[in-house]
């Protein structure tokens, strides 16, 4: 097995994603009507017509997202004939794509999946007051020259590492005046580029403690099962099974760096050399092919990806 399932995170939300698959196969539109369903609400309306202030608001990006990563997995299972404990070696998220590659490996219900990432947008986002917090991008800096900028910028309040996307691009996340000074500090380290980002809350640090703990409540009312294969975990960049593990990371996770370079590394170290992105954009493939030499990104969004990646399964499958 050649092949890992990979899911994406926040960001790569657009308003009408997942449509077309909803529209074209029933199997979709039946996780659509579930998750709708879990939460008692019409989200599907919000995706599909927006508007797109209220598609990326943290609370519904997040179940949003994880419903149009499954429905798509739903319509490559159905159409494709495609099965996750058969054509994946691993599966992996971004951040709340760690809640779908769960559901895909059947570790978790679709319907305890969007309702956790209900819970969990909503913690995230009031876990810190807006404008306290910020995150910024600093482009052409590795990781450990990147820890070493925050650790500078901190100044005795917040400044993290929170993502390390690989390719040269690491997302530092804290205090808003502590990031600010970790954009100026970067640029005079050679940065290409470092800026802050567009976004609501301050991800992937300690001032996340609120919803991490929001979190540990939440999972521990949800049956975890073991997934049908390896979960590569944002934490640690290793492979994971157990149940009360699994549970642990997630809830580690909320502060916690979001090690997908090492992720991918440990994945094509491990003989996966064609990572399918399963769900809504192309952020994952694009940084596959400059994290790891030789492996080809697919991404499946659309009916139009769906021959592309059983054909991208049956080459695997035949090496």
């Amino acid at each position: 097995m050649t092949a890992a399932f990979t899911f994406p995170g926040q960001g790569s939300q657009a308003v009408g994603m997942g449509k077309a698959l909803a529209d074209a196969f029933p199997a979709a539109k039946a996780v659509f009507d579930e998750v709708d369903a879990a939460l008692g609400e019409k989200l599907t309306a919000t995706i599909w017509e927006g508007p797109a202030e209220t598609l990326q608001l943290t609370e519904n990006a997040q179940p949003a997202l994880m419903a149009v990563s499954l429905a798509a997995l739903r319509v490559l299972e159905s159409e494709a004939g495609i099965s996750v404990g058969r054509d994946a070696a691993f599966v992996a998220g971004h951040s709340l794509g760690e809640y779908s590659a769960l559901a895909a490996a059947g570790a978790l219900t679709v319907s305890d999946t969007a309702r956790l990432l209900r819970i969990r947008g909503r913690a995230m986002q009031k876990a810190v007051p807006v404008g306290v917090g910020a995150m910024a991008a600093l482009l052409g800096l590795d990781y450990e020259a990147a820890v070493a900028v925050a650790s500078e910028a901190a100044q005795g309040q917040v400044c993290q590492a929170a993502n390390d996307n690989g390719g040269g691009q690491v997302v530092v996340s804290g205090h808003k005046e502590a990031v600010e000074r970790a954009v100026e500090i970067a640029k005079g380290k050679g940065a290409k580029r470092a800026m802050l980002l567009p976004v609501s809350a301050p991800f992937h640090c300690a001032l996340m403690q609120p919803a991490a703990e929001a979190m540990a409540e939440a999972l521990a009312g949800v049956a975890i099962q073991s997934p049908a294969v390896p979960l590569v975990c944002n934490v640690l960049a290793a492979p994971i099974t157990d149940p009360d593990e699994i549970r642990r990371r997630l809830i580690e996770q909320v502060t916690g760096t979001v090690r997908w370079r090492e992720s991918v590394a440990y994945m094509a170290g491990h003989g996966v050399s064609r990572f399918l992105e399963i769900g809504a954009g192309k952020v994952l493939s694009g940084l596959v092919k400059r994290i790891a030499d030789g492996a080809t990104g697919v991404a499946i969004g659309n009916p139009n990806d769906i021959a592309a990646a059983k054909d991208a399964l049956t080459a695997g499958r035949s090496a």
